[in-house]
């Protein structure tokens, strides 16, 4: 059967005369255990309480992302990720199947998903054969979706490696968060990932995405050993001539875990633990919005 990628034309953006694309937006870091999926979730729904249409893309075969919403367990007629892109590459017809893409929306809210599943884990496997620049996969179908017209921004939540999926989400962002513990593995990771930024740079496909901001996360700087590694890891990033901007690192870990525990974001609680978190999911949407305009 062909390609049934295409297809979702709901839920267009207002004043879709508008030339303005939407921005897409990772979060990544080689090593797992660091937030990335809560920081990715909360953004979400802080950039939405902007006003702005959100969509995630959960490209991480583990599919946390896809269970703090839920779940594919919870919506048996949607499709993943791994599905839509394998239907967007004409080279693999044999393997698609018959999906539309509002097949794949899933709606929380203000916040709109596209799922993984462990398919995804198979995928350097499964382009391995095409023709095509197999780096461009996630790009090519956000762009011929139109994904960037419907939505504002695409926040895409990435698996804790440097692989093809990490290079595919760096060719398709406009920008990039990089949440981070304050230790000597963080120390090394960073510097891994600039390299992978310039590598994206060398293969002249597209220009690699922004720096929008480092998120230290997990931090107690209560411990000698973490306050040197952070410090250490700050001079590492004021040194590198990279402007981003390094967040506040006291997330309430807490009431971060509380909400993901109940499949929750920081914005559907209304006492006063979550105030703090959410003023500063808030301060990092402003940030984001005024650091890609």
């Amino acid at each position: 059967m062909g390609s049934l990628v295409f297809g979702f034309t709901n839920r267009n953006k207002e004043n879709s005369t508008a030339v303005e694309k939407g921005k897409v937006i990772a979060l990544l870091n080689q090593k797992g255990g660091v937030g990335k999926t809560t920081m990715a979730y909360n953004l979400a729904f802080a950039l939405a309480t902007t006003g702005k249409k959100v969509l995630c893309i959960d490209f991480d075969p583990q599919a946390n992302l896809t269970h703090l919403f839920g779940g594919l367990e919870e919506n048996k007629d949607s499709v993943s990720i791994f599905q839509m892109l394998i239907n967007s590459i004409k080279e693999l017809k044999k393997l698609h199947t018959a999906a539309f893409l509002s097949d794949a929306i899933l709606e929380k809210g203000p916040v709109d998903l596209i799922a993984s599943s462990q398919e995804l884990s198979g995928f350097d496997l499964t382009v391995a054969g095409i023709n095509r620049p197999r780096q461009m996969i996630l790009k090519n179908f956000i762009d011929k979706n139109g994904l960037t017209d419907i939505y504002d921004y695409i926040v895409i939540d990435g698996p804790p490696t440097l692989g093809l999926l990490v290079v595919n989400i760096l060719c398709a962002a406009n920008g990039v968060l990089i949440p981070f513990q304050a230790d000597q593995f963080s120390r090394v990771g960073l510097e891994h990932f600039h390299q992978t930024l310039e590598d994206i740079d060398d293969m002249g496909l597209v220009p690699s995405p922004k720096i929008i901001g480092y998120i230290p996360n997990l931090v107690d700087q209560r411990r000698k050993q973490t306050k040197e590694d952070f410090s250490a890891i700050k001079n590492d990033l004021g040194m590198s001539n990279i402007t981003a901007r390094i967040f506040d690192p006291f997330f309430n870990r807490a009431s971060l875990s509380k909400a993901g525990s109940l499949g929750k974001s920081v914005f559907e609680f209304k006492n006063k633990d979550f105030m703090e978190l959410q003023k500063q999911f808030e301060n990092m949407a402003i940030h984001i919005q005024e650091t890609l305009e």
